[in-house]
């Protein structure tokens, strides 16, 4: 049963944060799946929060640094590829922000899953592609680094 024969489907919404300082940009290394895996500053948006407060959020939760957003980079979709029982894959929709860091708390405990938030150079972060969660990782890192920005106002949470 298809979709628009009634069935239910709901994307996943996540946010992802681009932080970039000094020609290096914020990485988490995490675990997921008992899998080692690289990724930016993400996570599910909540539903009493905008995308703009879930992107600071997860950045704070997963890298203990408060960033202060400074504009929106784009907005992809992906599908996960099918699972080991063979149903499909999740889908995602996620928005991702260029950010720049504002303030460290080093000893802030970081998400669970989360081992540790590394600066790395775009290079370096292109050279572990096949430790990235998902094509995500790059897509939002090239695009930012292609300049791409739209303001933050595209996006608008009403009342």
């Amino acid at each position: 049963m298809s979709y628009r024969e009634g069935r239910f489907w709901q994307p996943d919404v996540t946010v992802a944060t681009v932080v970039a300082d000094g020609g290096r940009l914020l990485v988490v290394e995490e675990t997921v799946g008992g899998r080692r895996v690289l990724n930016q500053p993400a996570g599910h948006l909540e539903p009493d929060e905008s995308l703009l407060e879930a992107a600071r959020r997860e950045t704070l939760e997963e890298t203990g640094w408060e960033v202060r957003l400074t504009a929106f980079v784009g907005a992809y979709q992906w599908t996960a590829p099918a699972g080991p029982d063979g149903r499909g894959g999740r889908h995602f929709l996620r928005f991702a922000f260029a950010a720049e860091p504002v303030a460290h708390d080093a000893a802030r405990p970081l998400d669970d899953g989360i081992l540790r938030a590394v600066w790395m150079t775009p290079a370096e972060l292109q050279a572990r592609a096949g430790e990235h969660r998902s094509p995500l990782v790059w897509q939002a890192a090239a695009d930012f680094l292609a300049g791409r920005r739209h303001p933050l106002e595209l996006l608008q949470a009403l009342p």
